[in-house]
């Protein structure tokens, strides 16, 4: 459920743009992220940092391609998110903070090189996707970007989630080290006469 409320603003934007055209799909993106901000608030709920740039980061970018009339900026939005993702994952690291470790580790017990590896991947992988976006933007009509960003996005998250899954699962206790931990201890025996 929570990932359809985070795609709701792209959905909408993809479907006002099928008929209406980029300019009324960025306007209905822009209402709509206000629209989910404004639920979040209205819940008592905590906006996440996230959902705080994609609401300036649209603002901007959509703002400025309505008042221009220029596509461009919309194209330019979700790269720009990307790369700051990305950064913010890397930057993180330099830092000394793990932000995957940070949300994902309850549970999971993982080396410390395995969560800053897993840190790097999604930092590479917000930056690989922000310049995909880019390529395809620049290289393709705006009808081909437009099914990118919501197919091709969603499409490239799925696979890294999954790829990334099957690379915790390596580190994950399988399930005859459970048995053998949660196997009662043999009573000892007691002293021969």
């Amino acid at each position: 459920m929570k990932l359809l409320f985070d795609l709701f603003p792209v959905i909408l934007f993809f479907v006002a743009f099928k008929f209406q055209g980029i300019y009324v799909a960025t306007g209905v993106a822009i209402a709509a992220t206000i629209g989910q901000v404004g639920y979040v608030l209205a819940r008592g709920r905590k906006v996440s940092n996230m959902q705080w740039m994609s609401l300036v980061i649209i603002v901007l970018f959509g703002g400025a391609t309505l008042l221009l009339r220029d596509e461009t900026f919309i194209k330019w939005k979700p790269s720009v998110l990307y790369w700051l993702a990305g950064c913010v994952f890397l930057g993180g690291l330099a830092f000394g903070t793990n932000l995957v470790k940070a949300v994902m580790s309850e549970g999971i017990a993982m080396p410390e090189h395995a969560w800053t590896k897993l840190c790097v991947a999604w930092g590479v992988f917000f930056l690989f996707k922000g310049s995909l976006n880019l390529w395809v933007a620049y290289n393709f009509d705006t009808d081909t970007w437009v099914n990118f960003k919501l197919f091709g996005g969603m499409g490239l998250m799925f696979a890294f989630v999954i790829a990334q899954a099957f690379w915790i699962a390596r580190y994950l206790p399988d399930e005859d080290e459970k048995a053998v931990d949660a196997a009662p201890s043999p009573a000892p025996e007691p002293p021969k006469p």
